[in-house]
């Protein structure tokens, strides 16, 4: 679901980045009125665990791969808003880091993932939650919304590649970015999600915020950023990020590229029969550990080093919001 650069008109790309800056700009102003200042590095922790669900790719019949996100869950902990913030700020890193999603295309990422996942997952969980309020209950609405949400957000995405060949095109009629238009990129974005791409996504959600709930149940409130947030500084959860860090090496086992996410040198092999002319001369960033790679460092070795990077940057981001945030401490 990580759109790359290209795919996208660059006119495409400025919409969506615009139609971002105002939700950043209230997502800003919620968490420093939701979340105490003492607690903002948790939300650096919950940046992480979707930093590392989307390491874990998951491959499906006809070569591509898809990932959890873990935005619902992250909105079940810290509230929409904060989720919004968390999930944009690892998106970033990955795409100026390590390549994996756009520059030009952030904007588009974020409203797919940032912004219409957490909220329609959120909203859909609330939903069934005030009506089913056992324990069971509470962690199968979780588990509904974190579906709804992550499919939502492949529908958006699926709509921004198959609106592309609609809109531009060269003097033949050949796309210039995405040649895919809807008729097909929407079956091949909401096939995968709609089974294991969803089922992933749920599976993580529950499983972390089941693993919370246990271990902290003081502090993992849905829809209470405030308390919610001190789960992030728990031993427990410390563990649970070295061992998912660990086990991501697991994700190099699905072999292909998520659709939608050939590199120029490979569209025209997929089916379009051309590479378009935006892809071909477009925006290109040189990251500095392409793909979570290292050097000639072995693949699994340098994955696991990408994920302690990413991890390590993120909770020193927040860590360093915190220090420089204003206000009083709450408890």
């Amino acid at each position: 679901m990580h759109i790359p650069d290209n795919y996208l008109s660059p006119q495409t790309c400025g919409v969506m980045a615009a139609a971002m800056v105002p939700v950043w700009t209230i997502a800003v102003r919620k968490v420093r009125e939701q979340i105490p200042k003492e607690k903002i590095p948790a939300v650096g922790v919950a940046a992480a665990f979707s930093f590392l669900g989307m390491m874990f790719n998951i491959p499906i019949p006809g070569g591509t791969t898809g990932h959890a996100v873990g935005a619902t869950l992250i909105a079940a902990l810290l509230g929409p808003w904060g989720a919004c913030i968390a999930v944009s700020v690892a998106l970033l890193l990955q795409a100026l880091l390590f390549g994996d999603g756009g520059i030009l295309s952030f904007g588009a990422n974020c409203f797919n993932m940032a912004f219409v996942m957490p909220f329609v997952g959120y909203g859909t969980a609330r939903l069934i939650m005030g009506r089913v309020r056992t324990g069971k209950g509470r962690l199968a609405g979780l588990g509904i919304g974190a579906y709804a949400g992550i499919n939502a957000a492949a529908l958006c995405a699926a709509i921004e590649f198959g609106i592309q060949p609609m809109l531009f095109t060269n003097a033949a009629g050949q796309a210039l970015y995405c040649p895919y238009g809807l008729e097909i990129a929407v079956p091949a974005m909401m096939i995968g999600h709609l089974t294991v791409f969803g089922l992933a996504e749920v599976v993580f959600t529950t499983a972390v915020y089941a693993f919370l709930e246990k271990t902290a149940p003081d502090q993992v409130r849905i829809g209470d950023p405030a308390h919610s947030g001190a789960a992030g500084t728990s031993l427990p959860v410390k563990l649970l990020v070295a061992g998912l860090i660990i086990l991501t090496p697991l994700g190099l086992l699905a072999e292909g590229t998520a659709w939608g996410e050939w590199g120029a040198d490979e569209i025209a092999s997929t089916g379009a029969g051309y590479t378009p002319a935006g892809m071909r001369s477009g925006f290109s960033w040189n990251a500095l550990l392409p793909d979570y790679s290292v050097g000639n460092m072995p693949q699994a070795a340098g994955y696991v080093l990408s994920a302690v990077i990413g991890v390590t940057i993120l909770v020193i981001v927040f860590k360093l919001i915190s220090a420089g945030t204003k206000g009083k401490t709450r408890s």
